[in-house]
């Protein structure tokens, strides 16, 4: 019997951060997931997951070059990157300011529109209640890994 495989999802930050740190308590799963390969990854998350490395995150901080090398080689061969161009990211700001998302929740509004334009079939978070407050019917499935 053929090896059944997950459908691709979009993954958020969370999850790009815990595979890429052994002392995350998330970090086995995460790390699967990463492995696996073949999920998506909104353009952004590359500049959160390297401002996350470089700003001291439990008192860790890595060097701008080493962060760079570290997403090269340990995040970029295992997804497939989404963009949104100008308008999708201005529809994503109006849906925002119809919605009264303020803050760092305009950010996950984003990786929810890139996992729209994806077409996948969830998001995997480690924050799935920030998600959820932000999907609409239709939406991708707000999941963990």
């Amino acid at each position: 019997m053929p090896a059944r495989t997950r459908p691709a999802a979009l993954l958020d930050t969370s999850v790009v951060i815990a595979s890429l740190d052994a002392d995350e308590p998330h970090h086995a799963e995460c790390d699967r997931v990463m492995a696996h390969g073949g999920h998506k990854l909104h353009a952004h998350a590359l500049a959160e997951t390297f401002s996350i490395l470089t700003g001291g995150r439990h008192h860790r901080r890595l060097g701008p070059a080493a962060a760079a090398d570290l997403i090269d080689g340990s995040v970029l061969p295992y997804v497939e990157l989404v963009a949104l161009d100008g308008s999708e990211v201005a529809d994503a700001l109006r849906e925002c300011e119809a919605r009264g998302v303020r803050g760092g929740a305009v950010y996950d509004l984003l990786h929810l529109a890139a996992a729209r334009k994806a077409g996948v079939a969830s998001l995997l978070t480690l924050n799935r209640r920030d998600f959820e407050a932000l999907s609409r019917p239709g939406d991708p499935r707000i999941d963990r890994p």
